[in-house]
């Protein structure tokens, strides 16, 4: 399965059993949850009470109210201040009761996310879009927060307090009354959730252009280099513009469209409130109601429409939140296409001997890479493999690490298929200098030590020195600690790479993987490392990955790939000697050192 970050929001109908896999989630804390439920209620029951208590209050001033019915002022004016505080106050400890549960839940599932990330293929992340993705996860884990505490916090608290003050107008007052205020409530409702649906394309678009334009920013900043070769900072601007303006343009439409649903609610907020009061005071001047009773009406309408005027917001991000969420778990539920098998074991290297049997592998069925290749290297041997670009050499590396599984064949490092062995020990087993070096934004001693996190500042000074790194970081005014930037961006090719052979000695594998390990050094630096990579060689399997044919001179024995196929193998003396494909790659390159 393919992931896009730059997708069009879906207009199907949300997804609400979303709101089931929220559960474990808030059962993990039941006590936390119950707990806000009951604060939630003590702030609702205060908040419901105070315009009753006002009436009384105005009651009291009032010269025709029946004296029996009066309480002492100085006791109805200490509880108006008392439930306004508690409304108040339990509003409050319900927030901090119920914080712990939404972070605890955004917490889990960040973490499950970025787990499940690093579970995904080798073809997940080439072919995501970083800035999207990042953006979809942020939204997903936002949402899940916001979920969280507006439907405990806004949508049954206000469903509450609207049952609650319909059962004191109909006591208190008259059953028409409460059937006006809800039916004023219903079509309020209505109109939000239908004007509601109605922008939500444009919220959609305006967030689809505010991913294509994130990833843009991101994937253009990721290649400042190359943006400089070339002297694009321009084209670079426009194109980042071009997507800036079609989110501009999708942003305005979600603000008229606010104003619209913003100006509907005003209407019937006022349209209902009108009409209450038009009911009270007829009722007010006729002497069946009390001006307490006119002041409590007006009282509950605007209490009761202050959250309710969030409500086309609400349900927008609600629903938006919900469709964040479905995308989040939609990536959780990508199943990764490289497994451990059930009951898998540890790999027991043994010396790591390897062995290829008829591997066949493409990247697509347009794309076959490898056809029946088959070969060994013996425990504690090197061999080489070489070939034109696009040969299938770093395949068969990727495989080895099984960043991909096999089409057809396999692969064995001591007799055990690399299938049947966990990930984590095949992995621990073999140790890795990529062609193309990538650092952590960090110091150079954190990307040293990253071989082995936790070693000691001996182990990576030991390991920076059989890499030659020692007198290139004693020139550093900050030493170990100098940052390397985004990427390694501040280092040079040859410095990079020389960290990544640093690692590998500071991981101390059986088995090393060299894929072009000496490509961005000059000849000095080559002759250096490469003395130092046959001293961790030694005793070890090594699978030598070369383009310089002068690098694997010393292999054991030499695989030669030419479009998917070994065409010939065996020492460099004999493969000269056969005047072969390896034999006509030599001469090329003495001929280019030559000159």
């Amino acid at each position: 399965m393919r992931y896009r970050s730059d997708y069009a929001y879906s207009d199907q109908p949300i997804n609400w059993r979303i709101l089931r896999s929220l559960l474990p989630y808030l059962m993990e804390f039941r006590g936390r949850v119950a707990l806000a439920v009951v604060f939630l209620t003590l702030a609702k029951l205060a908040g419901v009470a105070v315009p009753v208590v006002l009436k009384y209050i105005v009651d009291h001033f009032d010269p025709s109210a029946e004296a029996a019915l009066v309480a002492i002022p100085l006791g109805l004016l200490l509880a108006y201040g008392l439930l306004r505080f508690g409304s108040v106050f339990f509003g409050e400890l319900r927030d901090a009761v119920f914080a712990r549960v939404a972070e605890r839940a955004m917490r889990r599932i960040s973490l499950r996310v970025f787990e499940h990330l690093h579970r995904m293929d080798l073809g997940f992340h080439l072919s995501r879009r970083t800035g999207g993705l990042t953006r979809d996860i942020e939204r997903g884990t936002t949402g899940i927060s916001f979920l969280l505490r507006f439907t405990v916090f806004n949508i049954i608290p206000t469903l509450l307090e609207i049952a609650l003050v319909a059962v004191i107008l109909m006591l208190i007052l008259s059953p028409g009354f409460a059937v006006t205020m809800v039916l004023a409530v219903g079509i309020y409702v209505i109109f939000s959730i239908f004007v509601t649906e109605w922008r939500n394309r444009f919220v959609r678009e305006a967030n689809q252009m505010d991913n294509r334009s994130n990833t843009r920013a991101v994937d253009s900043l990721l290649n400042y280099e190359t943006v400089k070769y070339f002297g694009n900072e321009t084209f670079e601007a426009r194109r980042y513009d071009a997507d800036l303006e079609a989110w501009e343009s999708a942003r305005m439409k979600n603000r008229l469209s606010l104003a619209a649903l913003n100006s509907g609610q005003a209407l019937i907020i006022a349209g209902g409130i009108t009409v209450m009061m038009i009911m009270a005071s007829s009722r007010v001047a006729a002497g069946e109601m009390t001006v307490g009773d006119l002041v409590m009406v007006n009282a509950y309408m605007i209490q009761l429409f202050i959250p309710l005027n969030f409500l086309g917001f609400v349900y927008r991000e609600i629903r938006e939140a919900l469709i964040n969420i479905e995308r989040l778990f939609g990536l959780m539920d990508q199943p990764p296409r490289v497994v451990d098998r059930p009951g898998a074991g540890a790999l027991v290297a043994d010396g790591g001997a390897i062995r290829f049997t008829d591997v066949c592998f493409g990247y697509g069925p347009d794309r076959q890479i490898l056809h029946q290749v088959s070969f060994q290297v013996p425990a504690g041997h090197k061999v080489a493999i070489v070939g034109a670009s696009g040969a299938g050499k770093s395949t068969l590396a990727r495989l080895l690490f099984r960043f991909y599984d096999v089409d057809r064949g396999s692969i064995c490092i001591h007799g055990q298929d690399i299938r049947d062995v966990t990930q984590d020990s095949l992995r621990a087993a073999i140790g890795v200098v990529p062609q193309d070096t990538v650092l952590f934004n960090d110091s150079i001693r954190y990307n040293i030590a990253y071989g082995c996190p936790g070693a000691t500042e001996a182990a990576v000074r030991r390991a920076a020195r059989l890499a030659h790194l020692e007198d290139f970081i004693a020139r550093l005014p900050q030493g170990y600690d100098t940052v390397v930037g985004e990427r390694g961006l501040k280092l040079s090719g040859g410095e990079k790479q020389r960290i990544a052979i640093a690692r590998v000695i500071l991981k101390d594998p059986p088995i090393l993987i060299l894929d072009e390990a000496t490509s961005s050094l000059d000849s000095h630096s080559e002759q250096a490392i490469m003395g130092a990579l046959k001293a961790i060689a030694h005793s070890r399997t090594t699978l030598a990955i070369a383009h310089r044919l002068s690098t694997i001179q010393d292999a054991d024995h030499i695989i030669v790939l030419d479009q998917g196929q070994v065409v010939e193998q065996g020492t460099h003396d004999d493969l000269l000697i056969r005047r072969g494909i390896y034999a006509g790659l030599w001469e090329s390159q003495l001929r280019h050192a030559v000159k």
